[in-house]
C-alpha cells in the first residue's frame, strides 16, 4: 500500500470534530484528507444518522450548518466550516505544506477545476439520483422526489465517468501527475455509485485502473466505506 504522510505528534489531543456519517460519500473525501495530513489524533468524529434525518433538524441546522449537511469541521473556538472542499483546503494547509489542493497558483487552479468538474458531472449527479430516483434516505427524509430528473441524473453521472476515463488515459490523477483534492472528490463519487449500485462501464478501463489504484492508498483503504 502507498504510505500515507504523518505531521502529528502521536499522543496530542483533539482539537477539531468532524461531524461525519462515517461510509457517507461526501464525509469520505473529508475522513481520507484527514487520512492523508496525518491529522488523525487530530480529529474527534461525532456521529449524525443521516437515515434518521439528523442533519436536517432544526438545531443542527441552526447550530452547526445551514444547508443540513455533512461533514461540518468544528474547531476548538467554536468556528464552524462547511462543505468538503473548504474543509479539505484548511486542513490541507495546517502544516503549511499544502500537499492535496496545490502549491502553485497552476496547480491550486487545476486542483479546483477538476475537483468542480468531478462534483458537477458524477458525484453531485449519483446525490440527486440517489435522492429522486431511488428510495434515498427513506420517508423520515425525502418529502419530495422526482424520478425523471434523478434518472437524467444518473445518466448525466454515467457520461462523466467517460469523461474521466478520458482524462486518466492521459494523466495518471484527475488533476495531473500527482494525487490530490481532485481524486479524493472522484473516489467520493464512486464511493457513492456503489451505494446505488451504478456500475463503472466496463470499457472505462483507465478509471477502473485508477479506482483500484486508488483503494491500495492506506489513506481509502482504511475509511469504514471500503470495510468488507
Amino acid at each position: 500500500m502507498t504510505s500515507t504522510p504523518t505531521h502529528v505528534e502521536p499522543n496530542s489531543s483533539p482539537s477539531m470534530t468532524v461531524y461525519d456519517f462515517p461510509v457517507g460519500p461526501y464525509p469520505t473525501r473529508v475522513r481520507i484528507a484527514i487520512a492523508e495530513k496525518g491529522l488523525q489524533d487530530k480529529v474527534r468524529f461525532k456521529m449524525v444518522d443521516l437515515y434518521k434525518g439528523e442533519h436536517k433538524t432544526p438545531e443542527f441546522i441552526a447550530q452547526k450548518n445551514y444547508s443540513g449537511t455533512l461533514p461540518v469541521l468544528e474547531l476548538a473556538d467554536g468556528t464552524l466550516i462547511a462543505e468538503c472542499t473548504a474543509i479539505t483546503q484548511y486542513l490541507d494547509t495546517l502544516d503549511g505544506s499544502p500537499s492535496l489542493t496545490g502549491n502553485t497558483p497552476l496547480e491550486q487552479g487545476l486542483i479546483h477545476m477538476m475537483s468542480k468538474r468531478v462534483e458537477i458531472e458524477v458525484l453531485d449527479a449519483i446525490s440527486v439520483y440517489f435522492h429522486h430516483g431511488t428510495p434515498g434516505l427513506g420517508p423520515l427524509v425525502e418529502l419530495y422526489q422526482n424520478p425523471e430528473w434523478g434518472f437524467r441524473q444518473r445518466d448525466k453521472a454515467i457520461r462523466g465517468m467517460h469523461y474521466f476515463d478520458k482524462v486518466l488515459q492521459r494523466h495518471a490523477y484527475v488533476a495531473g501527475e500527482s494525487f490530490s483534492m481532485a481524486d479524493i472528490t472522484l473516489i467520493g463519487g464512486l464511493v457513492f455509485a456503489a451505494i446505488v449500485k451504478l456500475e463503472i462501464p466496463a470499457e472505462c478501463r483507465a478509471l477502473l485502473s485508477w479506482y483500484e489504484r486508488m483503494k491500495e492508498r492506506n489513506s481509502v483503504a482504511s475509511q469504514p466505506a471500503f470495510a468488507g
